[in-house]
């Protein structure tokens, strides 16, 4: 098993080595962070303003992870995932950015996309699901796209996720020996490792084209897990101001002490207690 400690930094950096960060500092850090998501949350309901964050990246550079503790405190009714199936033969023929437009928010709500409209300038256009005409209307497309969603009052924010070759090759390997990791690992994955010079150059062309000022990218150095959860939530916090509305401790009322008598107990089907 590789060890995490020295690895490079990224597909994007130079082999600088950096040390992990102990967990109990780590959950103490994830804890405070999760609480200010929650004063974000209501802020955004309070406001009625309408968030929208992308995450992309290679496979396996912990972009489910990152969604996931950023979901956990949070009321899913005002912070919801997105998480797009392949198109349908129907969807084929829409216009390409129609299927997402269903999916963003209203006023007072925030949609994290676990992948985006992101998909055609990478792994469509690597693994050959697209045209190279299809992927310069993209190029073309896209920077209006996100002009409009942001002139229409949306806060747009992108996150790239950069994992080394060797950092995804330990955890793809992770995923083979885990049984309950195993469904992360698909046949895409597997030929994403096959093409991963291919992946390099799409990313790079891609960030050309819409890394803008209106709509930039922001880069999660994500070779280490703990490292890029506390990063990318601490930035994500830090594009939105907010204040702390934090719903006053409410007093729970005296129960009903009023006379009933219940059914018998034996008359329910109970779980066997095996435990």
């Amino acid at each position: 098993m590789k060890s995490l400690k020295n690895h490079s930094r990224s597909d994007e950096n130079d082999g600088q080595e950096y040390k992990k960060i102990k967990n109990k500092v780590y959950e103490a850090e994830l804890a405070r962070l999760q609480v200010e998501l929650v004063k974000l949350q209501e802020w955004i309901k309070k406001e009625g303003l309408k968030v929208v964050v992308l995450f992309e990246g290679r496979d396996a550079a912990g972009k489910g992870g990152v969604i996931k503790r950023i979901t956990e405190p949070l009321n899913p009714r005002i912070c919801r995932v997105v998480a797009l199936q392949a198109p349908t033969e129907r969807e084929k023929t829409q216009w390409y950015f129609q299927r997402y437009i269903a999916h963003l928010p209203a006023a007072g709500e925030m949609v994290l996309f676990d992948r985006s409209w992101y998909n055609r300038p990478g792994v469509e256009r690597v693994m050959g699901f697209c045209t190279e005409a299809q992927v310069e209307e993209f190029f073309h497309s896209v920077p209006e796209f996100e002009k409009m969603i942001i002139r229409s009052g949306i806060i747009l924010i992108k996150y790239w996720f950069s994992v080394s070759d060797t950092e995804q090759e330990f955890r793809f390997q992770q995923r083979i020996k885990d049984p309950t990791k195993r469904w992360k690992l698909s046949p895409m994955d597997l030929e994403s490792r096959h093409r991963w010079v291919e992946y390099s150059r799409a990313k790079d062309e891609m960030f050309s084209f819409t890394d803008m000022k209106q709509s930039p990218w922001y880069v999660v150095d994500a070779d280490i897990k703990k490292h890029a959860r506390l990063n990318c939530i601490s930035h994500l916090l830090s594009m939105i101001p907010y204040e702390d509305l934090t719903p006053k401790p409410l007093k729970l009322p005296p129960l009903d002490d009023s006379a009933y008598i219940r059914p018998p107990v034996g008359e329910q089907t109970f779980v066997p207690e095996i435990f």
